[in-house]
Parts: C-alpha cells; sequence; structure tokens
C-alpha cells in the first residue's frame, strides 16, 4: 500500500527515512538528516513529527521504545524497500544527467 502512495519521495522524507536505518528518536533524527545533508535539510519538529506519524501509519516505520515520552523509531521492511526504490530511482536520474551531460 505505501509504495502505490508514496511515488516520490521529497528531500526531507528520504532523509528521515534514511536515519532510521539505525533506531533514533526525534531530535536524533534531526540531527541526523542535518549533518547527513551538510545543512541543506533542515526540518522542524512540527514537520517532522508530521512525516514520523505517517511514515508509522503507512508501516514504514516501527515504534520500537516508548520511554519518558521520547519514541524510538526504526525503518521497517517496508519503509527499507520504498528507500532503496527511492535510491534506484535517483540513481536513474542522475545516470541520465551524466549521460546528456557526457556528450557536450
Amino acid at each position: 500500500m505505501a509504495r502505490q502512495q508514496l511515488q516520490n519521495l521529497t528531500e526531507p522524507m528520504y532523509y528521515v527515512l534514511l536515519s532510521l536505518v539505525e533506531p533514533r528518536h526525534g531530535y536524533g533524527i534531526m540531527l541526523f538528516v542535518r549533518e547527513m545533508s551538510q545543512g541543506r535539510v533542515q526540518i522542524g519538529a512540527g514537520t517532522l513529527y508530521a512525516l514520523l506519524s505517517r511514515f508509522e501509519s503507512e508501516q514504514l516505520i516501527d515504534l520500537v521504545s516508548n520511554v519518558e515520552n521520547k519514541k524510538t523509531y526504526r525503518l521497517s521492511q517496508e519503509g527499507k524497500e520504498v528507500l532503496l526504490k527511492e535510491v534506484r530511482r535517483l540513481q536513474t536520474l542522475v545516470g541520465d544527467g551524466q549521460k546528456i551531460l557526457g556528450e557536450l
């Protein structure tokens, strides 16, 4: 179901899912995204928690623990498939661009 709903991921969606290859809580996700994107993508708390809620409802992530209101999430198998599909799509786009630009 999720793969049909999520045709292409936005940059914030991509980085949030990527961050959850390892279990992380909200603040850890925000730090990972900022660091991994070299500051290009910064996610506010409201946006992050809306994405986490959506991803959880679409079974792309699993809640691993909820201790003292600190929820930790991890990528589900479905989420891994969606993320891998997006990586392949992006690789295809880059390859197409390199083919054309290499001809100039």
